[in-house]
């Protein structure tokens, strides 16, 4: 049987700007109730004076860094306390840093790791015993194909994302006898200010299409995973 989105709860980190933000509001559309983080409050308040029509009693928008533990956890709490559980988490906050490994800094090289896997780690590891709580739930999180292709320059974002997939094969085969599905998503060239290029937008990947797919993954019947998935433009430049 399809999968109702109406009525879950569920979390979307860096959920005010991009890919994140197209996820969340399609959620929001489909009658779940959503939680959004960004590290940045100015996107926190910008998303919420330009919010999803209708949705104020199922919208909670927070300042959190997944990176910090402690910032995941009073999140989470805060989630807990409006909307009373959790069904879906949806881990998309990242960074990129794209330089050759002798011009990256320590400090690069950690915020990268990081926010885009540790991040994971510690929201994953919040998620789950709120989700073997309700008796099932589904992880996404939003990797790249730069989880499986390596570029110059890259050496930081390829770690953190060929790290996430595995992080993420592992915790679905950890979690699938509780109920909980989890999958990843790799996605090329997406049109957002992560990867901006002046000109070069029409050919990407919208950020609506990536909510599409989490919302087909989200829909799927419970008995069926799909555990990986990998899109692209259909026509890149040449």
């Amino acid at each position: 049987m399809e999968q109702t989105l109406s009525g879950k709860i569920a979390i979307v980190t860096g959920g005010t700007r991009g890919i994140g933000r197209a996820i969340a509001e399609r959620l929001l559309r489909e009658g779940a109730a959503v939680a959004v983080c960004s590290r940045l409050h100015e996107n926190v308040q910008a998303f919420l004076r330009d919010r999803e029509p209708g949705a104020d009693g199922r919208l909670l928008a927070e300042t959190a860094d997944v990176s910090r533990l402690d910032d995941v956890q009073r999140f989470f709490a805060r989630v807990d306390a409006r909307f009373g559980g959790l069904d879906l988490l949806i881990n998309n906050a990242g960074i990129g840093v794209f330089k050759s490994v002798a011009d990256l800094t320590p400090e690069e090289w950690h915020r990268t790791i990081d926010l885009n896997l540790s991040g994971v780690y510690y929201c994953s590891h919040e998620a789950l015993p709120r989700m073997r709580k309700r008796g099932a739930g589904y992880i996404i999180n939003i990797s790249s194909l730069a989880g499986k292709n390596a570029f110059a320059g890259g050496a930081a974002y390829n770690a953190s994302k060929f790290g996430l997939n595995g992080f993420s094969e592992a915790m679905m085969l950890d979690h699938r006898y509780q109920d909980v599905r989890v999958s990843y998503i790799m996605p090329g060239s997406v049109d957002t200010d992560f990867s901006a290029a002046v000109g070069a937008a029409a050919w990407k990947i919208q950020p609506e299409d990536i909510a599409e797919v989490v919302a087909m993954l989200l829909r799927m019947p419970a008995r069926t995973l799909i555990s990986r998935v990998e899109i692209r433009p259909s026509k890149p430049q040449k």
